[in-house]
């Protein structure tokens, strides 16, 4: 960053002002970080099967995949990040638990079948409630994720 910074500084009051936006716009993104196992992996499922795109990446350790104007970041729970730091009372991140991102999609039946051709694991069958229908599905470190196909 202090290298495009300077550059821009160096260019034009334009490109600094350019960058300045640049700045604040991400001040602005809301992110959601997932622990995972390898970052290979985790990678490979997100932008293979759910449509995301490697933003950034610092492999082994860590990667941002974003879709639409979500941003995923993933990270192991080892390594020099500080995510991989343990807490004051000594437990360290793991993948896994219940918390989710929600994607939604357009035909909820079609993904699944699709998904599953790929075997990809599911922890349930799709769900029908008021709102719509959801299923649950794994990342390769148990993170889940929930399709969700709002009711119409």
């Amino acid at each position: 960053m202090r290298l495009h910074r300077a550059h821009a500084e160096r260019c034009s009051p334009m490109a600094s002002a350019v960058q300045s936006l640049v700045r604040r716009n991400d001040m602005d993104t809301i992110r959601v970080r997932y622990m995972v196992k390898d970052l290979d992996p985790a990678l490979t499922f997100y932008t293979k099967y759910l449509g995301f795109q490697v933003k950034q990446e610092a492999r082994p350790h860590f990667a941002i995949v974003t879709r639409g104007s979500f941003d995923l970041v993933l990270s192991t729970p080892f390594g020099p990040g500080g995510a991989a730091k343990p807490m004051l009372d000594g437990r360290h991140a793991e993948p896994g638990g219940w918390n989710r991102i929600i994607i939604n999609v357009d035909d909820l039946a079609a993904e699944v079948e699709k998904l599953r051709k790929d075997h990809i694991h599911f922890r349930n069958e799709i769900s029908t409630g008021p709102g719509g229908s959801e299923i649950l599905l794994d990342d390769p470190s148990g993170n889940p994720v929930e399709l969700f196909q709002p009711a119409r």
